[in-house]
């Protein structure tokens, strides 16, 4: 890894900002390897250098990768006005600059993916790499006949917008439908646009997966996980 200035080492570990950390240094809360450091443009070396605020070790890391499953009522951004935002549910993250990997409606439940890499980010929302993304969804009102068919040929939203071909499979039918629908895009409430242009309503949606990662059942509304390296490869992969 390579050598970065002490201030930006704080900085990304969320100890923060420049002026605030260079004032830190001159009182003596930053050390290095033991040593009282002030001179905050000083270079780190991560793997090398221990690193202290207050006593408290400020270990660094490149890249964090949680898997969320987000609750209703939060919304799926860095930071807001109105509404709690996905990223403050992350409390034992150690970056101050990590995103959710798309967005999922304040009323939508299910996985989200918060990291700050950016290059895989770009890999699962690309349009021409079509990561499927699995979604759970409750609807009233009747599903037409050929709804799959309808779905399966990509359907023209009520404001002439086009989707691609996407895959529906009807789990239980009654006054309140249960389906499962694989999208390969994403755009602005989709999934809820989609089904009105069927004629039907969605009361409740949650996304089950994106690309080859799968929401932790073991995972409650609001709780959080730290993904694994083998799930981490196979988004990479794209598998």
């Amino acid at each position: 890894m390579k050598e970065i200035r002490l201030d930006k080492y704080l900085g990304e570990m969320g100890e923060g900002t420049r002026s605030q950390i260079k004032e830190m240094a001159k009182k003596g809360r930053i050390w290095v390897d033991g040593i009282p450091e002030k001179r905050t443009e000083r270079k780190i070396d991560p793997e090398r250098n221990q690193v202290t605020v207050d006593g408290r070790q400020v270990s660094y890391v490149d890249f964090e990768y949680y898997m969320l499953n987000k609750p209703q009522g939060v919304v799926s951004a860095t930071e807001d006005k109105r509404y709690e935002t996905v990223i403050s549910l992350i409390t034992e993250r150690k970056r101050d600059d990590l995103f959710p990997v798309g967005r999922l409606d304040i009323d939508t439940e299910g996985l989200l993916l918060i990291t700050n890499d950016g290059a895989l980010a770009h890999k699962l929302l690309s349009p021409k790499k079509h990561v499927d993304k699995v979604y759970y969804a409750r609807i009233e009102g009747t599903l037409p006949s050929d709804a799959k068919e309808r779905i399966g040929e990509g359907l023209i939203l009520s404001d002439g917008t086009p989707t691609l071909p996407a895959l529906l499979e009807v789990l239980e039918t009654g006054e309140v439908t249960e389906v499962y629908l694989t999208i390969r895009e994403g755009k602005f409430h989709q999934v809820k646009r989609m089904f009105e242009t069927l004629g039907c309503h969605v009361v409740y949606l949650k996304r089950i997966s994106m690309g080859s990662l799968l929401l932790d059942e073991a995972l409650k509304p609001g709780e959080y996980r730290t993904l694994r390296e083998e799930e981490i490869e196979e988004l990479k992969k794209g598998k």
